[in-house]
């Protein structure tokens, strides 16, 4: 009996190994991988969108200096 408790342990610790090295692993190393890439492209996206803002943005127009006594405000007066 003690050949069968031996055998059932080591059949054991064999299984718990395969699901160790070929599923929990893998799935870690994957969704390391993917959160990167998704890190990658968020920043990628936020480039992007700074670049673009700066593209868009519109010249900013020079101050006009108003000058007093060069110009008279009138009304044209119809008849």
């Amino acid at each position: 009996m003690k050949f069968f408790e031996t055998a059932a342990e080591l059949f054991l610790l064999y299984l718990l190994y395969k699901f160790i090295f070929d599923f929990i692993i893998p799935i870690y190393e994957s969704s390391k991988k993917i959160k990167k890439q998704f890190g990658d492209m968020q920043e990628k996206m936020q480039n992007d969108m700074k670049t673009y803002q700066n593209q868009q943005r519109p010249p900013q127009p020079e101050p006009v200096s108003k000058k007093e006594g060069d110009y008279i405000d009138f009304e044209e007066v119809k008849k």
